[in-house]
């Protein structure tokens, strides 16, 4: 064993974090490998054993290309990260798990960073400097920017420079300075993963959990959140549970178990009239529900705002 602590970023499209190196299992081989074959994973996924990812709490998160982590130890081929950009209660520093080193890479400094890009697009294609077709990301990858012409903005890799299409995302000067919008765009977005199959611990357009999902639409209008629903029903701006009238399209709807008296367990977004846009559970895809007459209807435990400034009037 031996002990580090070194910035290094994600080098594969999605990469799981698990929650330890035994957690995956054989037949988790084309996800834990590089390069990484995720549909070939997923698809051959039966029931069960997707629902045994959540059961017997195997997978903790997920990284996308070219996301920053802390490597804080390597245990033969697998490396003990914290995900930077995903704050969690389980450490201050980000969100810790474990990851196959051979999906990791070095982080190199950047000697002419331009800013920022982040994909917009369900999955985007990274581009060879020929012109062949190098990689395929997946929405909200970010990737430091190096320079750009009419078509394509040129950005650094963790295989090296690459292009993509601007038509397939936008720009900032930093991570935190992609536009804001209100958190109501972050349900519109969420709609276009309408029937997106559910995945435990899924941070990507190939599959999201509950607060994932909710994650990745409020960091694709420029906020970030914490990871966990648990985290995100204790931030951002509480909003009157006993009174529906006052809730907003792009607030975050909380549910626990017991009436809602349990540990916090589900979270999605309201979607206005009594409709709640979520990434649903294994099994079932992400979907537009009634409240009234569902499971979850007397399960509501918090409703939180995001998307506004902490002195803004409800």
């Amino acid at each position: 064993m031996e002990s580090t602590v070194n910035m290094y970023v994600c080098a594969v499209p999605v990469a799981t974090v698990w929650t330890a190196p035994e957690s995956a299992r054989e037949m988790d081989a084309p996800g834990i490998s590089r390069p990484v074959h995720l549909n070939k994973w997923l698809e051959k996924l039966p029931y069960e054993d997707r629902l045994d990812l959540c059961n017997a709490n195997r997978i903790q998160t997920q990284l996308l290309y070219g996301e920053p982590v802390i490597v804080d130890e390597v245990m033969g081929e697998w490396a003990k990260v914290i995900a930077v950009w995903q704050s969690s209660k389980k450490d201050d520093r980000g969100y810790p798990g474990w990851v196959p080193v051979v999906q990791l890479k070095k982080a190199e400094p950047l000697e002419e960073a331009g800013g920022f890009i982040r994909i917009t697009e369900d999955k985007a294609q990274l581009w060879n400097k020929d012109g062949t077709p190098f990689l395929l990301i997946p929405f909200n990858t970010i990737l430091p920017l190096i320079n750009e012409n009419d078509t394509f903005y040129t950005v650094e890799t963790p295989d090296g420079e690459r292009a993509v299409r601007k038509e397939d995302a936008v720009r900032a000067a930093s991570v935190h300075q992609f536009e804001k919008k209100a958190a109501d765009m972050a349900v519109e977005l969420g709609m276009q993963f309408l029937d997106l199959p559910y995945l435990w611990g899924g941070m990507s357009s190939y599959g999201y959990d509950c607060s994932g999902f909710t994650y990745n639409m409020l960091k694709a209008c420029g906020h970030l959140i914490p990871r966990d629903a648990s985290d995100q029903a204790t931030a951002g701006i509480e909003v009157p549970i006993d009174n529906p009238s006052m809730w907003k399209k792009g607030d975050l709807l909380f549910f626990a178990n017991n009436e809602g008296t349990g540990p916090v367990r589900h979270v999605g977004f309201y979607y206005g009239d009594g409709l709640l846009l979520h990434s649903h559970s294994t099994g079932l895809p992400i979907e537009v529900l009634q409240l009234k007459g569902s499971k979850l209807e007397h399960e509501l435990c918090a409703v939180r705002r995001y998307g506004i400034d902490e002195g803004d009037i409800l």
